[in-house]
């Protein structure tokens, strides 16, 4: 079996790059998928033989909107075994094409499926055991075509999706870590699409100072207001080390991004504020910022 970490590095041109996923049902198809859409491959699952065939053809004549590929091709498709081998072995000085196979022991298999509750896509008749022995014997003349074989038996599916990262990712895709800061307030509802939510309730409201009451945390005098006193200087100084900490663990375990959020009473003055003081923060950390003031403008 191939190791991993004993090929070298794939080269990254200007040519399409096909990454065909396969293997076993339970290795982890799907896990390896979504890794290389982070890694901003468009990503195709259970993509019949026929397609692949069209796709080469088209590689040769016309441009596509996305020059890497990542593509699920497995016994799913009644087609699969018969057609692979012919369609795959076309060359083309328009497109790089790697096969990886993604392998595992059987009795990992069996209790992959039988903790997920899930079907083996072959087990229409007889057992999920069966199942697997028919796959494995099936796909064994792919194992000698795959350009990397990587066993799943003993590792997470985080640690495949780092280990594919390793092998296949680069300064581009790792610099596509993403944050999204956004204030809201709680009495229009907290965003449900937030990792992490601060209440900064507890700073001072400038919505009970009369003439700070009609501006918002954008402007100076109310930012002012909420962010220079001892409590908001206490809050930020456990906030930084806070996050310059938890942004490399995220990374690590391979979110693509990550959506923090910041609510006051009205979404207005304070939860604006303290996310503008957070963009200036983070805005040298190497990661793509995004800023949402979702209530600002509601009364």
């Amino acid at each position: 079996m191939k190791s991993p970490t004993s090929l070298p590095k794939p080269v990254h041109s200007h040519k399409l790059q096909i990454i065909i996923i396969t293997g076993l049902a339970g290795a982890g198809k799907s896990t390896a998928l979504n890794a290389f859409e982070d890694m901003g491959y468009y990503a195709i699952d259970n993509l019949p033989v026929f397609l692949l065939k069209e796709l080469q053809t088209k590689a040769g004549t016309e441009h596509l909107p996305n020059s890497k590929l990542a593509l699920v091709m497995d016994c799913r498709d009644p087609s699969f075994l018969p057609s692979f081998t012919p369609v795959v072995t076309q060359t083309s000085s328009c497109i790089d094409k790697e096969i990886l196979f993604l392998d595992c022991d059987e009795e990992v298999l069996l209790r992959r499926f039988s903790q997920l509750r899930r079907q083996h896509p072959l087990a229409t008749e007889g057992t999920i055991r069966e199942a697997i022995i028919k796959e494995k014997r099936t796909l064994q003349p792919l194992l000698s075509q795959a350009t990397r074989v990587i066993d799943t038996s003993r590792i997470t599916p985080h640690e495949l999706a780092r280990q594919l990262r390793k092998i296949y990712g680069n300064q581009d895709a790792a610099d596509r870590f993403v944050m999204n800061l956004m204030s809201f307030g709680f009495k229009h509802g907290p965003p449900a699409e937030t990792d992490i939510t601060w209440d900064v309730r507890f700073l001072p409201n400038p919505y009970f100072v009369p003439e700070l009451k009609p501006f918002t945390g954008l402007d100076e005098r109310v930012a002012q207001y909420v962010l220079e006193n001892e409590t908001s200087r206490r809050f930020f100084a456990l906030l930084e080390p806070m996050l310059e900490f938890l942004i490399p663990q995220y990374r690590k375990e391979g979110k693509a991004q990550l959506t923090i959020g910041i609510g006051c009473t009205g979404g207005k003055h304070r939860s604006v504020a303290v996310v503008e003081m957070l963009k200036q923060f983070l805005s040298h950390r190497n990661v793509k910022l995004f800023v949402d003031h979702r209530d600002i403008d509601k009364a």
